[in-house]
């Protein structure tokens, strides 16, 4: 509505003073939300002796406080409407009442069975062809009617268990002897016998293995050492462990650090991580067959630079649009599990028929790549999808325009489209790499996962305590992350670590 000119009377413009810088100031009371706005609301008999043209420009006002309250109550609606499938919110932000309905699969089958699928190889006890121990359940030697029997196996069945484990303790001896020449002779220690008294190497490395890789807080950790040894072990003493773990390791994560850095496709990631009362960043770097991770207090470029590890890439790396990765010369790939949700948004809250377009055509072109088995797409084939994607852009860009300047100091507000529009438009090689590259992925998934479980370590565990053991455990779990994903025995090769012979982490 256009604001009509008034001639003469400035008796409304006394009553209403200049509307509040904040449009979306609020209050319980109509009166005294009307004021926070802008607007002196006039008595009755006040009403009554209002001109037309008084009363024109009132209702102006009228609407232009009502157009902000519409706005503010829009942005609002659009806040509750975020959940873990159209937002990056956690799944536990959105309660037991608030389920969101299913997200776009990024796989063929959208509903599958629940348990083992075609094909899936099995993993059932297998018998065994020479059991530790048999047990004959036999027959009496003759029938009740005095005549004997001559019994024949029909049967047998196999029982696997673990044996209950017990402290075994083993007393290491060395002697001297002196020879009557002069010289005398000592005996040595085995290498790793340092104290008189101390846990091996297969308790030390059961203490990593449990809070390490499978997360358990350090004194639950403790009382499961104490009960399967029958012997105490304080959490102080699982804690020594681990950073007795993470010292020997150190060479070996240096390697994959190495490896990473020369890897063709990285993943990269950070999160938020509690240590020591306050917040930290949790980095890590991913490819399919290695792990890097590290903490540092700053989650920007000041601590990529320290760590060095993304300085070094000559590959592409993939992560989720955060600017600090912007700074390394390399190629970029941007996440489209972050697109699609956000194009999920828009297209529940804004209903903007563009968005679940542009979801579909991702989605599609996933596909064709994962049809292509490992081959490039044609140059032709890329090029038609790209004018297609650009086609879907140039949609939104025209049911979105910018905002005019405000005159504000700073850049424009805009709204969630139009930057999601922009980051669409300025890196669109990095939304289509995975059409460019059969090597890389559609998603970072491999570094979300990555960082999941130490989520899971947080949840369980509370904050690290110190940044020394937030490091340690960062080392030892990059190493065991790399051998997991290489199908290799962990608990065998932290028995070896202890023992001083860490297995080297290069992929077989």
């Amino acid at each position: 509505m256009k604001r009509p000119e008034l001639a003469g009377s400035s008796t409304l413009t006394d009553r209403t003073p200049e509307r509040s810088a904040d449009p979306f100031a609020a209050s319980p009371a109509p009166r005294d939300a009307a004021s926070r706005v802008g607007i002196a609301l006039p008595e009755a008999a006040t009403l009554m002796r209002m001109s037309k043209s008084e009363m024109v420009e009132l209702l102006y006002l009228f609407e232009q406080t009502l157009e902000s309250f519409v706005q503010r109550v829009h942005h609002l609606e659009g806040i509750l409407a975020k959940n873990s499938r159209n937002s990056s919110k956690p799944p536990s932000s959105d309660g037991p009442t608030r389920k969101p309905k299913p997200a776009p699969t990024l796989d063929d089958a959208v509903k599958r069975k629940p348990g083992g699928q075609p094909g899936h190889e099995g993993h059932a006890l297998k018998r065994v062809a020479n059991p530790d121990e048999v047990v004959p359940h036999g027959l009496p030697a003759t029938c009740d009617c005095g005549l004997p029997l001559a019994p024949l196996l029909q049967e047998s069945r196999q029982v696997f268990d673990l044996p209950r484990p017990a402290m075994r303790v083993v007393e290491h001896q060395i002697f001297s002897a002196s020879c009557s020449c002069g010289k005398t002779h000592r005996s040595l220690f085995p290498q790793g016998v340092t104290a008189p008294t101390q846990y091996g190497a297969n308790i030390q490395a059961l203490g990593v293995y449990l809070t390490h890789h499978h997360m358990l807080p350090i004194a639950r950790c403790a009382d499961i050492l104490t009960d399967l040894s029958g012997s105490p072990v304080s959490a102080a003493t699982v804690c020594a462990m681990g950073e007795a773990a993470a010292t020997a390791l150190i060479p070996q994560v240096e390697l994959i650090k190495e490896q990473v850095q020369a890897a063709a496709v990285v993943c990269a990631d950070e999160t938020g991580m509690r240590l020591g009362g306050g917040l930290s960043w949790l980095h890590v770097a991913v490819t399919e067959m290695l792990t890097w991770m590290g903490i540092h207090k700053n989650r920007g470029s000041v601590a990529m630079e320290e760590f060095g590890i993304l300085s070094a890439l000559t590959g592409t790396l993939v992560h989720d649009g955060f600017s600090p990765y912007r700074a390394y010369d390399c190629k970029h790939a941007l996440c489209n599990a972050h697109h699609l949700r956000e194009l999920t948004y828009i297209d529940e809250h804004f209903a903007q028929p563009w968005a679940k377009d542009m979801i579909d055509f991702l989605l599609q072109a996933n596909k064709e790549v994962k049809a292509a088995a490992g081959q490039e797409l044609s140059a032709l084939r890329q090029e038609e999808l790209r004018n297609q994607y650009h086609t879907i852009v140039s949609r939104g860009n025209a049911a979105n325009p910018l905002q005019p300047a405000s005159g504000k100091r700073g850049r424009t507000a805009q709204s969630f489209p139009v930057n999601l529009l922009r980051r669409l438009s300025n890196y669109t090689d990095d939304v289509l790499r995975f059409t460019q590259d059969p090597a890389v992925p559609f998603t970072n998934n491999l570094g979300e996962r990555t960082m999941r479980m130490l989520k899971v370590k947080q949840k369980v565990s509370g904050c690290f305590r110190t940044v020394q053991g937030a490091r340690n455990f960062c080392s030892t779990r990059s190493y065991l992350a790399t051998l997991a994903k290489q199908g290799r025995d962990l608990l065998g090769a932290l028995v070896a670590t202890m023992q001083g012979h860490p297995p080297d982490p290069t992929p077989r």
